[in-house]
Formats: C-alpha cells, sequence, structure tokens
C-alpha cells in the first residue's frame, strides 16, 4: 500500500530568509497524523536566501543528513568540523550527546536549495561525529545510489540506524525496480521531476509511505527526474 503525501499538504513557512516545507510535524508546523514514518521524523526542503542561514543552535541524539540540490551551504560546528557543502554532497551529523553547529548559504547571490532529514539513531547519547561526501549521481542515472546505511560500507555515510538511503536519478522514460524484504517498509520522496510508482504519479515535492508492497515499479515521466528513497525497518 502506498500512502500519498502531495507537496501541496505538507506544512509551508516563510520566514523572509527561509522558505520551508515540512513533509512531517516540525517546529510551529504540528499535524498529529504526520509526526514521521517508522525511524525517518523529519524531511524539510530548505530554500535560504543569499547571506543567511540558520545560526548556532544545538541538537542532541538524532542522525540528520542534508543533500544539496543547488547552491552551497556553509556549516561549522562544535567538533571542530567548518566545510562548504555543494550540489551532489551528502552532509552527516551525529548530533549523540550533544553538538552545536551553524548552517549558512555560503552564496551573496545565490538560493541554496536543500532537503534536511532527520532520522531517530537506535542508541542514545553516543559520541557526536561528521562526515561529508560528494556523489556523482550523473555517473549513474537510472540506477540506485545509495548514500547512506546502517551498515558500514565504503563510499558511503554511516548512520546509526537500521535504514538505507537511496537517490535515483533518471532520464524520461526510464523504468527500474526496487524489492522489500519482508517486513521492511519503505517512504519515497520525490525531488525534482515525476514519477510512476505501482501506478500512482508522484510529482516534485510528493512523497509516499510503502507498505506491504514487496515489489515498487518505478517509471520517470520528466527528464532529469530524481527521488529519495529510504529503506526502513
Amino acid at each position: 500500500m502506498l500512502q500519498i503525501r502531495k507537496s501541496d499538504d505538507r506544512g509551508h513557512i516563510h520566514h523572509g530568509w527561509l522558505d520551508t516545507y515540512h513533509t512531517f510535524s516540525f517546529a510551529e508546523y504540528q499535524d498529529p497524523a504526520f509526526m514521521g514514518f517508522r525511524a525517518l521524523r523529519v524531511i524539510n526542503e530548505d530554500r535560504i536566501q543569499p547571506s543567511t542561514g540558520f545560526p548556532t543552535h544545538s541538537h542532541q541524539n538524532m542522525e540528520i543528513l542534508t543533500f544539496l540540490l543547488e547552491g552551497a551551504l556553509e556549516h561549522k560546528d562544535s567538533m571542530g568540523n567548518g566545510s562548504v557543502i555543494l550540489p551532489s554532497d551528502v552532509q552527516y551529523m551525529s548530533a549523540g550527546s550533544g553538538v552545536t553547529h551553524s548552517e549558512f548559504n555560503h552564496s551573496h547571490q545565490e538560493t541554496t536549495h536543500l532537503m534536511q532529514i532527520w532520522i531517530l539513531p537506535n542508541k542514545l547519547n553516543t559520541q557526536p561525529r561528521y562526515n561529508q561526501k560528494h556523489f556523482e549521481l550523473s555517473k549513474h542515472s537510472g540506477q540506485w545510489q545509495l548514500l547512506a546505511s546502517g551498515k558500514e560500507l565504503n563510499g558511503i555515510i554511516n548512520v546509526r540506524q537500521d535504514v538505507d538511503l537511496y537517490s535515483l536519478l533518471a532520464l524520461s522514460d526510464t523504468e527500474i525496480t526496487y524489492e522489500l524484504k519482508k517486513d521492511r517498509y519503505a517512504w519515497v520522496q520525490v525531488l525534482r521531476g515525476s514519477f510512476i510508482v505501482n501506478g500512482h504519479v508522484l510529482e516534485t515535492g510528493d512523497g509516499a509511505s510503502v507498505t506491504q508492497e514487496p515489489l515498487l515499479l518505478f517509471k520517470s515521466l520528466a527528464a532529469s527526474s530524481e527521488l529519495l528513497l529510504f529503506d526502513l525497518n
């Protein structure tokens, strides 16, 4: 079964410097029917105006992933990390027992567009840690690209939860399947373009929870369509 979460049904708050959509309850936006899915707690789509951003603030006991779509994001944290995150980069911060950080649009002219993802950890109060990786997604067009996993695998980001996060970048009319193992669930989030997923059309910003669907069939409907798939226990 697929339960569709349409883009326009998400929480939407415009702060001036930040235009943000919330798939699940977050900050001022609260909906008891959408508090997360399995270990997936937050999917925020943020557009940050030039030279603005999130001043230093704290997090605890949360796995935080940031996926850059456009622009550049400058990061600093209490672990001593400082970096600029670019498109097709994935940034990971395991807040653990506590960490402070800031995130600012690195550009004085261009808007930064990103997805921020929070995942509940499988252990509390662990040592905070940070990672950042660039993925050549265009080289894997039409294929599943594993970005992050609870398994320790080379070339990806290791998170503290039993979840596999995949990216799919596809040209128009690309068809590909994904098999969910027994007692596994999925969340699909369309970043750009549109897809048919098991007969349902999902467009930019749409999401869907997947339960009791052992096989997913994806067909892209537009050039450069892109989505994220979370495989969850």
